[in-house]
């Protein structure tokens, strides 16, 4: 699956990438997930919940020398 992706001015329009190559960058720079949730009866509202979640990629030993401690 491929998705197309807008590489600017200087490109000729549009670039196709595969969607786990999509998912990679996004991940590399990390992305912010938000939502509520709200259930409701007869107009009343019962339960609120709102969701915030960061996603990003976990680099192993980025910057670690091997006798470094965590």
């Amino acid at each position: 699956m491929t998705v197309p992706l807008d590489v600017g001015p200087a490109g000729n329009g549009t670039e196709r990438v595969a969607l786990v190559d999509l998912l990679d960058r996004l991940l590399a720079g990390g992305a912010v997930l938000t939502g509520d949730l709200v259930i409701s009866i007869a107009e009343v509202d019962l339960v609120h919940v709102s969701l915030r979640a960061l996603i990003m990629a976990v680099r192993d030993g980025d910057g670690m020398s091997e006798g470094d401690e965590p």
